[in-house]
């Protein structure tokens, strides 16, 4: 009777225990090394873009839900990279230009929103390249920008 009371025992605990530590993992990282808040803030923006973006397309109104204005606080990975000017001067581009996309009227948010995409791949270009690849994905494309035109 034993034996019949242990492994499903056993089977509980093993699957309670399986549960309990996916459960306790709050973000997957894709840094070995961890991620630095600032690393994470450029995911976050990455996926309001993504967002943005959608907006754009379906004629809605430009919500901007992240919170773009930590871009010169945020902890990074290589602090001596967001220490330099060029830095600091990007980065307060990019708050501008996001600034300008909020502020835009409907007929000049398609370009507005290219400027803001602009001012994250000039960043990249000069600071870390690393994610200029899926920053083009951000782009909005000729045939996304010609039916923008026909609404």
């Amino acid at each position: 009777m034993k034996k019949f009371l242990t492994l499903p025992l056993a089977f509980l605990f093993c699957t309670s225990a399986c549960l309990l530590s996916c459960g306790n993992k709050t973000s997957s990282s894709i840094n070995p090394n961890g991620d630095s808040a600032l690393a994470l803030l450029m995911r976050d923006m990455h996926e309001d873009g993504l967002h943005t973006k959608q907006q754009l397309l379906n004629g809605g109104d430009i919500e901007v839900n992240v919170k773009y204005h930590e871009l010169q606080t945020a902890e990074a990975t290589e602090p001596e990279k967001v220490a330099s000017q060029t830095y600091k001067s990007f980065a307060t581009y990019y708050e501008a230009t996001v600034q300008s996309l909020i502020e835009s009227n409907d007929s000049n948010k398609a370009e507005a929103y290219q400027t803001m995409v602009d001012a994250c791949m000039q960043c990249h270009e000069q600071v870390c390249p690393g994610p200029m690849r899926k920053i083009k994905r951000l782009y909005l494309s000729e045939a996304e920008l010609a039916s923008l035109d026909t609404k």
